[in-house]
């Protein structure tokens, strides 16, 4: 035979362990964007004190570049990120054009899901802008990657 009160008791336990539950995945939730902000800082502090040109660099070579002799879309990024974060923000477009456009949309990125995580309106994004992007950025990088090769002018402005 059961008793009444066992089944209040238990009942009581369950919320418990549901209540603790909830608040660390709210607490994890909210951690984690902030130690990826915390790690994206980190990297962009590597990035600026360590120049990629340097000799004895750290940095990897681009493996795309190293085995075909060609520029890859993304050839640069690393040597643009520096020169920004340095303070040369045209040195950083003449290495690689989309990084301006990759500090912007991981900002966004990043912003939006600290918004979210602490139960804020994401930043909007209007709604034909996914379908836009799937076609056109894969357009626009294959398009960058074929012409920055171009052995000709002004082609040869955009390698880095």
């Amino acid at each position: 035979m059961t008793c009444p009160g066992w089944r209040a008791n238990t009942s009581r336990a369950t919320d418990v362990t549901r209540t603790t539950a909830y608040h660390d995945h709210v607490i994890l939730r909210r951690v984690a964007p902030l130690a990826t902000g915390a790690a994206l800082a980190g990297a962009a502090v590597l990035v600026a004190a360590n120049d990629p040109l340097a000799a004895g660099s750290h940095f990897p070579s681009c493996i795309f570049r190293s085995t075909t002799g060609l520029w890859c879309p993304g050839c640069g990024l690393t040597r643009g990120m520096h020169q920004l974060f340095t303070g040369h923000p045209l040195a950083a477009l003449g290495e690689n054009l989309f990084v301006p456009a990759l500090v912007v949309a991981v900002s966004w990125a990043w912003w939006s899901w600290v918004r979210t995580s602490f139960d804020r309106r994401a930043v909007r994004v209007p709604s034909w802008a996914p379908q836009l992007s799937a076609v056109v950025l894969p357009t626009v990088l294959v398009l960058y990657g074929v012409l920055r090769n171009i052995p000709h002018a002004p082609f040869t402005a955009l390698a880095p």
